[in-house]
């Protein structure tokens, strides 16, 4: 059984992978924390694995650089079809399984929690099969209520435990308190866009984030 977190989102591009960092820079007091992308599209333009490392100026211990690499930024499924390959859930789960069983993780999904890996399945068997908590990534923007809320009952209908939801973008009280109060949920911080994005203005924004330890929990 692995222990940590998996980070999912309510669609694409909404800032995963900084929250990810985020997450990182605020446990990095965890020596054993390290910080894994299974599946990775559109990887000759982005490379998240390389940016969580510089972010959090973490070294090649804290990464673990294997997976599934496609080319195309698409979804999974059809990333992997125009490659010519197909994803296989057992092998990813295998990779993570020969690491130490003392480490501890913050996973980082590829799109929405409901987006396609292969033929059969989906990004939330995936985290079905990892067996870990899953926290949130949620605009704050018009919209966002509604993406959430479908996206929390998603994951309650499958038995997923919820750690609760980052929200990214212009702070949007209102919003906030609506996820909240729908959706049954702690919103664990709100993480402004970064302008510059460095490790530095990544380190002011991650110490606001859960003030209540939620996260620290999971990594226990």
């Amino acid at each position: 059984m692995l222990h940590g977190v998996f980070v999912t989102g309510t669609d694409t591009g909404i800032g995963k992978t900084v929250v990810a960092a985020a997450i990182m820079t605020r446990y990095r007091e965890i020596p054993s924390l390290r910080y894994w992308k299974p599946v990775q599209t559109g990887i000759e333009e982005d490379d998240d694995t390389r940016t969580v490392a510089e972010l959090c100026e973490c070294g090649p211990a804290r990464i673990l650089d294997k997976g599934v690499r496609l080319p195309r930024p698409l979804s999974p499924h059809l990333a992997a079809r125009l490659s010519g390959v197909e994803i296989d859930l057992d092998a990813l789960i295998e990779t993570v399984a020969a690491e130490e069983r003392s480490d501890r993780w913050v996973v980082e999904g590829a799109g929405g929690f409901l987006v396609p890996i292969n033929g059969d399945a989906l990004m939330s068997d995936l985290i079905a099969q990892l067996g870990l908590p899953v926290v949130v990534v949620a605009r704050s923007s018009l919209g966002t209520i509604n993406h959430t809320l479908l996206t929390l009952e998603a994951l309650r209908l499958r038995a997923i435990p919820v750690v609760g939801v980052v929200m990214t973008g212009e702070k949007n009280t209102e919003n906030r308190l609506a996820i909240e109060h729908y959706g049954h949920v702690s919103v664990l911080g709100e993480l402004p866009r970064l302008e510059p994005l460095t490790p530095g203005t990544l380190r002011w924004a991650a110490a606001a984030i859960d003030p209540e330890g939620a996260l620290g929990a999971c990594f226990l």
